[in-house]
């Protein structure tokens, strides 16, 4: 290496946190593990897509602070520097989104180029020139439009998974999906792995679903499990992560643990 010159930077990360299930903690796991992330200091910015906009609510980004979205993102009406704005939280970005982004399949329709939209605008000079580590989209509860644009434009899909009966119905379907994105889009895309969420320590289930989990997908499923915890559930009603509403919590433990974890994984190591 030359005297003067200095490594460069690694690339951007960009994982989709997919599930088409509702409920499984997915949102919940996209806002506290882009916490965790920034909290040691990687630069992170947090895509909502799905138009309920929960991420963006639990990120207390009010409906007047969303004049430009995700929406706007995809349809190709501003770039990704317009459409991310500050958080609370250091280090933190969010790309907001409105009920509009219900409308973007039919709006989308005609254009040939539909399912890589969210790629073109994640690839484009100025989405580089921010300088994020981390882009965690936060996708919708189905395998639409707006789910396959993330993984279009994503190196690799987190898949929360509940510790709960049928946790492993459709998880068949999300990984075929994965693998037709692989195939015809994004031939780099894999399953960055499979987290369980509200596992419950009073209940024998859960435990069962667990190991049944792991018996199935070995590897693919993180060492870390993230619990039923009340404050992970109270910490959206007050517009903060749950790492923020009360870091000592079970529950922001286990996020704190995943990052860990997905740091650990992705060769980027750290101590969180």
């Amino acid at each position: 290496m030359p005297k003067n010159s200095l490594p460069k930077k690694a690339q951007t990360k960009i994982i989709a946190i997919a599930n088409q299930k509702g409920g499984v903690g997915k949102t919940t796991t996209a806002i506290n593990l882009a916490t965790a992330l920034a909290s040691v200091g990687r630069k992170v910015l947090l895509i909502d897509l799905d138009a309920q906009g929960n991420a963006s609510t639990g990120l207390g980004i009010s409906q007047k602070m969303r004049e430009i979205t995700t929406y706007d993102l995809l349809l190709g009406d501003a770039t990704l520097l317009e459409v991310a704005q500050k958080t609370m939280i250091p280090n933190m970005f969010i790309a907001p989104s409105t009920s509009d982004l219900s409308s973007a399949d039919v709006d989308m329709v005609n254009d040939p180029h539909r399912v890589v939209r969210m790629r073109n605008a994640l690839t484009s000079t100025d989405a580089k020139q921010a300088g994020f580590d981390y882009i965690l989209i936060d996708c919708p509860p189905s395998l639409n439009l707006l789910t396959i644009n993330a993984m279009a434009a994503a190196d690799s899909v987190l898949v929360p998974l509940q510790c709960e009966f049928f946790a492993l119905e459709g998880l068949s379907q999300l990984m075929l999906t994965v693998r037709e994105v692989k195939q015809s889009l994004n031939p780099s895309l894999k399953i960055q792995g499979i987290v369980l969420t509200m596992f419950d320590v009073r209940n024998n289930l859960s435990g069962q679903v667990a190991q049944d989990v792991r018996t199935n997908l070995g590897a693919l499923v993180y060492d870390t499990i993230i619990p039923r915890n009340i404050r992970l559930s109270e910490a959206p009603s007050h517009a903060v992560p749950a790492l923020i509403y009360d870091h000592k919590s079970t529950g922001s433990i286990a996020y704190q643990k995943l990052a860990a974890e997905l740091l650990r994984r992705m060769h980027d190591n750290v101590a969180v």
